[in-house]
């Protein structure tokens, strides 16, 4: 196989600055050719680097011939070269032999067998690895192989890397690629196949053969490509030695001396690099590269290109921005040139930079750059960018114009609704049908249950309220099913949800007793992943198949996943618990790519799409180090003295292809680079590109400030900055009805209503419940309600003296309240060990005051009716513990396991609980007490610290109890006769310094607004 040329090339190969549209002047020089015979052009042959460059080529063909008819060259992907011409080639010079090339194995079929290799070894190490683990070393081994292959390598030079002068680990990562890529070709071998990338060689290769033997009769073109593959250099080099054979470089920097072409060969990181390695593969020298008849480019776009140029030379020839006296004459000649460009005043009306305060802004601002384009008619405009993240929130800022614009690069299978739904379908049996995962799963527009979707909808929110909310239910389908048969709820809606989980239940059935097992055959899984998906998918009037696989996405993940049954055929048994990480590991590399309903003069780019074509607007985006140019991943195989000495490639090399691309891309009319200053709340560094522009700039006195672009920024803010001056926030104040104010309140609705109205008229007038978080831990309430309820049991059962072992009895009734909690982990740590301290301090003062108290009673509910001047009303309460004194009268006690209120609360009054029980057994709303003298109002705080209860008396020391009822009572009418008042309103915390310490309602009563605007009254 030929590496170089003996044939001179010298006239046959041709550069485009990058300037000038390339395609525009490829075409356009064919046609004159022609002499614009619609037929002469069948005859050529143009090989370029993409489809995309082939379909846009077509179309400026057509553009240019303004729809006359036109018989089109042939077009090729270097990528794709025609097999059945090169097997009818190889047929007629030998009958029977044919092409002879194997087929190329499918990705996914690879990744699965190299995966099986991957597992194999790490097993023989004794370090067994997941299937999720082993199929993402497998696609990184993948693309090792591809590499290896694309650079002509073996990995019989793996022997070449001499593992005593590596770190251990890495000495470990060769002895494991030893064992893979020695099995490797045995396996390809089996299969009848090779990879993708040693089949492109081949097929290159034998293109370049044929040529050799037999030049087509035609003229041949190679257009558009750098030949950083080095089986496609040697196609160009063929084409270059063909009679009719040109090939045409993009943006070839033809001036450039001896000097600087050693020193772009010594750079890889360079623009030029991968041009100059090419020239000298054919053979060539830039200087005899001949400019394409095609035009020049407008002198703005040549000045700039020029400027790009010289702030792109290696980093050993940047001294000549600064050259003066005794300096080199080329070194002089460029200062002067580039201080002539400053003398214009605007360096480049053209070129223009906008530096964003973070990725959001850059998005949006790039957006509105895009939709002033859409307005103006023919005007083509496109952002081209690496940053798949900046690309999505362009195309979805542009949405708010109902603009779906044309990305080449597509959207993950993965974020698309039914790669989605799939992946929700398959954590499912390893989440146990936990509510967060069944919920996201149920809820997604694709799950109906073979019910109208509407009526699917109404079953999924009744069983979130039902069992879904608040603490977790039992796992799985079996304990979903327990806690629905526990509701004593006598609705329609949930006397229809016992059958209907069944039925979820059966279509799950299958799915879950696989992914239970420690080892299933992997396309099991899959058939059994599939048949439940699409069960599940069906609806009254569709199939699961229809709904599901309908689409652009839902075609493309039928196609993978078809793929990936095929491939699991042959895989060995995985554990069900390892599938859904699995699937997401190989399902990442899938893309979904909408066939129509683009716009048709906006597009997004990233930077290899964008090679050789040229619109109006262009828009490099993204532009920070680590994005444009992307810092090269690390390799989980190779480290960087391991690629150099086993002959790969240096990674500076894709740096200077990156530079290529952008610096073609600045040849448009109009370009602005952008970049966000952060991203994530973390500061970014400009792309290297970037600061060259702005050293060169500074170095020749020149303000990198005239190239900000102004407006764009100020534009995209105003799109949501609201309209006029900011109007304050004013505290809601609803006066309803005085027929629908609550007429009946319990003692603790009675606080909230002093404390904060808005909060009753909330609950009790517009109906509104919190409603429990979904899948809620064990929260404060719930401690409160399980030790009052052990307390209080404890009490029923012993009102009087205490029961032997009095400790171990009320840590019985404390299990008996903790019940099915004590199953939690968090529950059984902490609150348990809470309560066993406060059972032992609640049993200390229960024998001190036992002296005093002749009986206890729990949980006493009591009411009284009040007449509050003319306005009837109905005052409930439930006292945690009333007790009988020895001595005469009745003192009320009052659980809490927060914060008691303070002495001064009490006195003011924002603390009625226990002054207003005390009015209701003053007035035997608790029923018959005996003597019903008020002695003690106390408060019992439990919280189970250090130490373990406090005591604390309503009001203080000083405090008269049966003097705070009464003055409890008389505030009580006050306020029912205040809001007997139509006009009185329901305000939100009238008196801050009272406020609730927790509201469910704060954030409907907007609290944070008005109260930061000064309640904006």
């Amino acid at each position: 196989m030929a590496t170089t040329s003996p044939t001179p090339v010298a006239g046959r190969v041709f550069s485009i600055p990058a300037g000038v549209p390339f395609l525009d002047a490829l075409a356009r020089r064919l046609l004159e050719e022609t002499a614009d015979d619609a037929l002469a052009l069948g005859r050529y042959r143009i090989l370029l680097p993409t489809r995309r460059a082939c379909r846009a080529l077509q179309e400026t063909f057509l553009r240019l011939r303004e729809g006359r008819p036109l018989l089109l060259p042939q077009l090729t992907p270097l990528g794709d070269i025609d097999e059945e011409e090169l097997a009818l080639a190889a047929e007629a010079e030998a009958p029977g032999a044919g092409l002879d090339l194997p087929p190329a194995m499918p990705p996914l079929m690879r990744q699965l067998m190299l995966a099986r290799l991957v597992a194999h070894a790490a097993e023989a190490r004794k370090e067994p690895m997941s299937a999720d683990r082993a199929a993402l070393l497998a696609g990184e081994l993948a693309r090792l192989v591809d590499q290896v292959a694309t650079e002509r390598l073996s990995f019989e030079r793996l022997s070449e890397i001499v593992p005593g002068e590596l770190a251990r680990h890495w000495q470990l990562t060769v002895e494991f690629l030893e064992i893979v890529t020695k099995a490797w070709p045995k396996i390809e071998k089996q299969a009848g196949a090779v990879g993708a990338a040693e089949r492109r060689n081949r097929l290159l290769e034998r293109q370049a053969e044929a040529w050799r033997r037999s030049p087509p009769d035609g003229p041949v073109i190679a257009a558009g490509s750098t030949g950083s593959i080095p089986a496609t250099a040697d196609l160009i080099a063929a084409v270059a030695q063909l009679p009719q054979g040109r090939v045409l470089l993009p943006g070839l920097w033809l001036t450039g001396s001896d000097l600087f072409w050693q020193k772009v060969e010594a750079d890889p990181s360079h623009p030029q690099h991968g041009l100059g390695l090419l020239l000298r593969h054919l053979g060539i020298k830039p200087a005899e590269v001949l400019a394409w008849p095609a035009g020049e480019p407008l002198p703005a776009v040549a000045a700039r290109q020029f400027f790009l140029a010289h702030a792109l030379v290696p980093a050993t020839l940047s001294h000549r921005w600064r050259a003066g006296d005794g300096d080199d004459p080329e070194a002089a000649a460029t200062a002067e040139a580039i201080d002539d460009l400053g003398e214009r005043g605007d360096l480049d009306p053209g070129l223009r930079r906008l530096d964003c305060p973070g990725q959001a802004e850059e998005a949006l601002a790039i957006a509105v750059m895009l939709r002033e384009a859409a307005e103006q008619p023919a005007l083509r405009a496109a952002l081209v960018t690496p940053d798949r993240r900046l690309a999505r929130r362009v195309a979805a800022e542009l949405k708010r114009w109902s603009i779906e614009i044309d990305d080449s690069a597509g959207s993950p299978l993965t974020d698309s609704a039914p790669g989605a739904y799939l992946r929700l379908a398959a954590q499912l049996p390893l989440d146990a049908a936990a509510p967060v995962a069944l919920l996201a799963l149920l809820k997604h527009p694709l799950a109906a249950g073979g019910l109208a979707p509407g009526l699917f909808r109404q079953r999924v929110r009744a069983l979130e309220r039902a069992v879904l909310r608040g603490p977790r239910p039992a796992p799985g389908f079996d304990g979903l099913r327990r806690a629905v048969a526990a509701i004593d709820d006598d609705h329609a809606e949930m006397r229809a949800l016992p059958g209907w989980l069944e039925e979820l239940a059966a279509k799950a059935r299958p799915f879950f007793d696989l992914s239970a097992r420690p080892s299933v055959p992997l396309a099991d899984l899959i058939e059994a992943h599939i048949a439940f998906a699409e069960a599940l998918a069906a609806d009254d009037r569709e199939s699961g198949a229809a709904r599901l696989w309908s689409g652009d996405a839902g075609e493309a993940a039928a196609t993978f996943l078809t793929e990936l049954l095929a491939a699991a055929r042959d895989h060995e048994a995985v554990a069900g618990a390892d599938y859904p990480a699995f699937l997401d590991s190989l399902m990442a590399a899938r893309q979904v790519r909408p066939r129509y309903g683009r716009h048709p003069r906006l597009f997004i780019w990233g930077p290899l799409e964008a090679r050789l074509q040229q619109v109006d607007l262009m828009i490099l985006g993204g532009l920070n180090e680590m994005t444009w140019p992307a810092t090269p991943a690390p390799d989980p195989w190779m480290s960087r003295p391991m690629r150099e000495a086993f002959g790969l490639p240096p990674a500076e090399r894709r740096i200077g292809l990156s530079a290529h691309d952008f610096q073609q891309a600045c040849g448009a009319a109009r370009v602005v680079l952008t970049r966000a200053r952060k991203i994530d709340g973390t500061p970014t560094v400009p792309s290297r590109w970037l600061t060259r522009l702005d050293a060169l700039m500074k170095a020749r006195g020149l303000d990198p400030q005239q190239m900000q672009a102004p407006g764009w920024m100020e534009w995209a803010e105003a799109l949501d900055s609201p309209d006029g001056p900011p109007r304050p926030v004013v505290r809601p104040r609803p006066t309803p009805p005085v027929a629908v104010r609550p007429t009946q309140l319990s003692v603790t609705q009675i606080e909230t209503w002093m404390r904060d109205p808005y909060a009753i008229y909330a609950r009790h007038i517009l109906k509104l419940v919190r409603l429990e978080p979904i899948d809620a831990a064990p929260e404060a309430a719930e401690r409160g309600t399980i030790i009052h309820a052990a307390l209080d049991s404890f009490i029923k059962a012993h009102p009087g003296p205490l029961p032997e072992n009095a400790l171990a009895t009320l840590l019985g009734h404390g299990r008996d309240a903790f019940g099915a909690w004590l199953d939690r982990p968090s529950v059984w740590a902490f609150w348990w060990p809470r309560f066993e301290r406060i059972a032992a301090w609640f049993l200390e003062q229960r024998r001190e005051e036992l002296a005093e108290v002749e009986r206890s009673l729990a949980e006493l509910k009591g009411k009284i009716e009040i007449d509050a001047h003319g306005h009837p009303f109905t005052l409930t309460a439930k006292a945690d513990r009333i007790d009988r004194l020895k001595g005469g009268g009745l003192g009320i006690i009052d659980y809490k396991t927060g914060a008691i209120p303070t002495p001064k609360e009490v006195v003011a009054g924002y603390a009625p609980q226990l002054p207003l029980e005390a009015a209701i057994a003053v007035q035997e709303g608790f029923g018959a007490l005996g003597d019903r003298r008020i002695r003690r109002l106390a408060y019992w705080r439990l919280s189970g610290g250090d130490p373990a209860g406090i005591i604390g008396l309503a009001g203080g020391k000083e405090a008269e109890p049966e003097a705070l009822a009464v003055r409890a009572l008389e505030r009580l009418r006050r306020l029912i006769q205040t809001f007997a008042d139509p006009a009185t309103p329901y305000l939100s915390e009238p008196h801050p310094e009272y406020a609730p310490r927790f509201s469910d309602y704060a954030h409907l009563a907007r609290i944070a607004e008005w109260s930061v605007a000064g309640e904006g009254e």
